[in-house]
């Protein structure tokens, strides 16, 4: 028996033992679950930005508990199973893979993007942008929204066409925070400026979520580092003028460069 099977099937009869003899396993609902789920799915995320393999090993592991778990409750409802589950995902995967399964043939990953879109409002769908959750964070929402509309065509024909009009919100932004406009007025254009910005990451092939995860932690740890190096002098940043802050602030920066390098 395939090694895959075997290991699934153990997971499966884990979760039935533990369903059946955990306290605390008998108590969760799919409404408690639900952000412990979103919990792991950050986990997940942090190991992906940081390159840990052992830890995303681990991580996708939980992930997959999560996913059974799902599954015994539904089954409990009498509503789904596992199996019912697998095998919807891997009706979805043949119907929208027709180049695959079928004798459809397209060119490249943008075709097959685009195909996937179509098919999905085949399935019934009224919007493309009906897969995109509520709930997911404004700025991975945003570029999910962009990816919807491209694969039916609505899209810009060229990045040099984006940054312009990112030039042009940004100057929108500047008159309103000039104008003596209301707060609204302001927060509307600045997430105009933010979408547009999204849209462009995405012509220079760069995804924005990561961007500013990697973003926020180098900026973390370099403050983190200027902390220690006037603290090492001690100092207290509290009563220190910004210019004496910068100077440690240069410092870290530096000594982080050159461990790079």
């Amino acid at each position: 028996m395939d090694s895959r099977l075997i290991a699934f099937e153990r997971l499966l009869k884990i979760m039935d033992d533990l369903r059946a003899k955990c306290p605390w396993d008998q108590k969760q609902t799919l409404e408690t679950l639900r952000h412990l789920t979103i919990e792991e799915t950050y986990e997940l995320s942090d190991a992906i930005i940081q390159k840990d393999m052992n830890s995303l090993k681990g991580e996708i592991g939980d992930l997959f508990l999560h996913l059974v778990f799902y599954c015994k409750i539904g089954e409990e409802k009498k509503q789904f199973n596992v199996t019912d589950v697998l095998n919807a995902v891997c009706d979805k995967l043949i119907f929208r893979h027709p180049h695959i399964y079928s004798n459809v043939e397209v060119k490249d990953e943008e075709e097959v993007k685009s195909n996937w879109e179509k098919l999905k409002l085949k399935e019934g769908k009224k919007s493309v942008l009906e897969g995109v959750p509520d709930s997911l964070p404004a700025l991975v929402k945003a570029s999910r929204i962009q990816e919807k509309v491209k694969g039916v065509g609505f899209d810009w024909s060229s990045k040099d066409d984006v940054w312009n009009k990112v030039l042009e919100e940004i100057n929108e932004l500047n008159i309103e925070t000039n104008s003596n406009e209301s707060q609204e007025r302001i927060e509307e254009e600045f997430g105009d400026v933010l979408f547009s910005l999204i849209n462009y990451g995405r012509f220079i092939h760069v995804n924005p979520d990561d961007a500013l995860t990697r973003t926020n932690l180098k900026f973390k740890k370099r403050f983190q580092l200027m902390e220690d190096l006037i603290r090492q002098e001690n100092l207290k940043m509290e009563e220190m003028e910004l210019t004496q802050m910068d100077v440690y602030w240069e410092k870290a920066k530096k000594i982080i460069k050159n461990k790079v390098d």
